[in-house]
């Protein structure tokens, strides 16, 4: 679920844009979402994300979330970016201070720095998670709405011979936008 906040505003080339991003996993690997959410330097929020992405650790999460802000970042035409995560792992690796030695983390890391170069200048700080709370929300608010939908689909029903069955939820992502149903990839 995306929400454009910007109310039919211009958004300008040039933009200098601020980014929360966080991911979350319950069960580490499980179900994952991904919370985003964009201001301009004014302070004006301009969007926000909430997106499930599947069954994903939660560093994976955290890297998915990070490309949706990226990718939602170049959208509204920011040019320079200020990221804020709770994930002190996906800021050291994205600066370079620690190598990345999951493979699966790798490929992600990749994508994040080519996405990186598409802006003018970027800086990328861990915070507390206090001050992460939204991103957190939005993450986590994914998640639910998925289990809510799960739960809708594996309601009781009654088979021929009259006794109940659940009938187990879906286990593909396709009712929702997930990292790989953007053609890309990635988010």
């Amino acid at each position: 679920m995306m929400k454009n906040l910007s109310r039919g505003q211009p958004i300008q080339e040039g933009l200098q844009l601020v980014i929360y991003v966080d991911g979350a996993s319950r069960g580490n690997p499980g179900r994952a979402g991904a919370g985003v959410w964009i201001k301009d330097e004014e302070g004006r929020r301009l969007l926000e994300v909430s997106r499930y992405l599947g069954h994903k650790t939660n560093n994976e999460a955290e890297y998915w979330a990070l490309l949706l802000g990226l990718r939602e970042a170049k959208r509204l035409g920011g040019e320079t970016i200020h990221i804020f995560t709770d994930s002190e792992l996906i800021e050291r690796q994205v600066k370079g201070l620690y190598r990345v030695k999951d493979l699966d983390l790798r490929a992600l890391h990749k994508k994040v720095i080519q996405n990186l170069r598409e802006f003018s200048s970027f800086e990328i700080e861990s915070i507390p998670r206090e001050q992460n709370k939204e991103a957190d929300r939005l993450a986590n608010q994914a998640i639910q709405r998925r289990i809510a939908r799960e739960k809708g689909k594996g309601e009781s029903r009654r088979g021929t011979d009259g006794r109940s069955s659940l009938h187990p939820p879906e286990r593909d992502v396709r009712g929702e936008e997930s990292p790989s149903s953007t053609g890309q990839g990635g988010p």
